[in-house]
């Protein structure tokens, strides 16, 4: 009972032997897989920058100029992702196409090791399958597939981190087991949800009655990466702003939502990450079934069904069922969709494979065919306000590109809404940390000292040009939050005069400003961005 047994689902399938044309046409399925979804990406590279990923591509372009994170640019994620954009900027440019190059990069890389993963358990079809079906889930405008959020980089290192660890776990490698420690850790150090994940692989390894020496190397492995953060941002000078964001306030952030609110969100958000795919959460539901249901594939139920267990449970922290938080679910997802496969096709009947292979073809067809306007049709600028109704994305690089053009280098300028990507898009410092303004507008204890905090700030560095972000979606504030900041800009504006207007009157019907035109024409709609150039 003390040894690591892995024959208690831990252990991969025999290897199903297939023909030499059976085997090209896997392989040529899994590129086709591949370029299918790298075209669709390519076709929508220049997708305008959401406010994620202006969060990240800040961090990552300041990084790139010698800055750390948590010095000029302040939230509450852990800095894996902000080091894996400077990477991916360093390699390809600092760019929206060189950042959804690189997302393009991690989506493939992720699909890979799925297949990888997925091949320990299944035949190459079965694998086949959950790479197709996951490629398919993460293109999707419900999870915001298109933009580089930082689930994309979970996702990459916890499905390694997996894979890793069965294979640890079949040939008895405690080195093996404190890699995929470090991986999980990794994928926790992109977004705190991946501890869900790691949680996943401590359980696994419990489950299979692992030594007590393979669990303390899991359980160093996974907390090493976050270790060593805290060790280089303390040296770095940033610890106390890095503790504040990421524990302090982040614990204000998870506990205001209440369960309904909850509820809310779910309601609102699932219908459009199940919808567009509803055949392929179908057959992972089957799949599901069928892999408790048939005895001889039992023994892959137990670790599948924990790995969506954990992965969902990633989706929950504070309630907030953000759209790209499923993206955390989808490579369980997917891989039930291969077992779906795996069991209908049975052990001996090419015939039978044939047609769960058909099956599963028709249900991905469906995707394709329900989302073909949006994967085929659109532009990339017709693509945003798909995922993101009225939101100021594509006028927001606008904002900045004027920005670029008018200003010199080295510039300071704020941005007083929560629109990081116009500092990115811009090349401009921020003259001040607050990259959201949500938490100033938030029922938590800290709100009111954000907003002196703002002020301060923008008193001391006097920034050239401020862009003042009239979208409700970029304060989200109600009744209840500290007005201060809001009289206190009626007055100080006054030391800035218009010189760019963004006026979204309708979908339709979004008119640009821009100087003296500017200056004599206030906003006739209730969003609007105004570009103010101190006097």
């Amino acid at each position: 009972m003390g040894s690591d047994t892995a024959t208690m689902g831990a252990a991969p399938v025999e290897s199903k032997s297939l023909p030499s044309p059976s085997r090209r046409r896997v392989w040529i399925g899994l590129l086709a897989i591949l370029g299918v979804a790298a075209l669709i990406r390519i076709r929508l590279l220049d997708i305008p920058l959401e406010r994620d990923e202006g969060e990240y591509a800040l961090a990552g372009q300041l990084m790139l100029h010698g800055i750390p994170p948590y010095q000029l640019a302040w939230n509450m994620k852990l800095p894996g992702t902000y080091t894996a954009y400077a990477a991916i900027m360093a390699v390809l440019g600092q760019s929206t196409r060189a950042i959804h190059l690189g997302l393009l990069a991690v989506n493939a890389a992720t699909i890979l090791l799925l297949y990888a993963l997925a091949r320990r358990w299944f035949g190459a079809r079965g694998a086949l399958a959950a790479c197709g079906t996951f490629a398919m889930l993460s293109l999707c405008a419900g999870v915001l597939g298109m933009a580089g959020h930082a689930t994309h980089f979970v996702v990459l290192f916890a499905v390694a981190a997996t894979l890793v660890l069965f294979r640890a776990i079949e040939s008895g490698s405690a080195r093996g087991v404190f890699l995929s420690g470090l991986l999980y850790g990794t994928a926790v150090l992109m977004k705190q949800q991946g501890a869900f994940i790691g949680l996943f692989g401590l359980v696994w390894l419990l489950w299979t009655r692992a030594r007590a020496q393979r669990l303390a190397a899991f359980a160093v492995g996974l907390v090493v990466p976050f270790c060593l953060t805290c060790i280089v941002l303390w040296k770095l000078g940033v610890f106390g702003t890095f503790w504040f964001w990421t524990f302090q306030y982040a614990r204000e952030y998870a506990s205001e939502t209440t369960l309904a609110d909850g509820w809310d969100y779910l309601s609102d958000n699932l219908p459009d990450v199940v919808i567009p795919n509803v055949a392929l959460w179908l057959a992972a539901g089957a799949g599901l079934v069928l892999l408790w249901w048939r005895r001889d594939m039992r023994r892959i139920a137990p670790p599948l069904t924990l790995f969506l267990v954990f992965s969902s449970l990633a989706v929950c922290p504070g309630f907030y069922f953000r759209p790209h938080y499923f993206i955390l679910m989808l490579p369980a997802v997917a891989l039930l969709a291969g077992g779906a496969v795996e069991s209908l096709q049975g052990d001996s009947s090419p015939l039978r494979g044939s047609a769960a292979m058909w099956l599963w073809a028709i249900a991905l067809g469906f995707s394709l065919f329900t989302q073909r306007y949006f994967l085929f049709g659109m532009n990339p600028v017709q693509a945003n306000p798909w995922e993101y109704e009225l939101t100021p994305f594509p006028e927001a690089a606008r904002v900045a590109g004027y920005i670029r053009a008018h200003s010199a280098p080295g510039s300071r300028i704020a941005v007083l809404g929560s629109e990081p990507e116009i500092y990115f898009d811009a090349d401009r410092l921020p003259a001040t940390g607050y990259m959201y303004t949500y938490g100033l507008m938030e029922a938590q204890p800290f709100a009111l000292r954000m907003q002196d905090e703002l002020i301060r700030q923008i008193e001391e560095v006097r920034p050239e040009y401020v862009v003042y972000v009239g979208f409700y979606s970029s304060w989200a504030y109600d009744e209840d939050s500290p007005q201060k900041f809001f009289d206190w800009w009626k007055s100080y504006a006054l030391n800035y005069r218009r010189v760019g207007l963004v006026d979204v009157v309708g979908e339709n019907d979004i008119r640009y400003r821009w100087n003296a035109d500017a200056e004599n024409s206030p906003p006739q709609s209730k969003r609007y961005m105004e570009v103010l150039r101190r006097r």
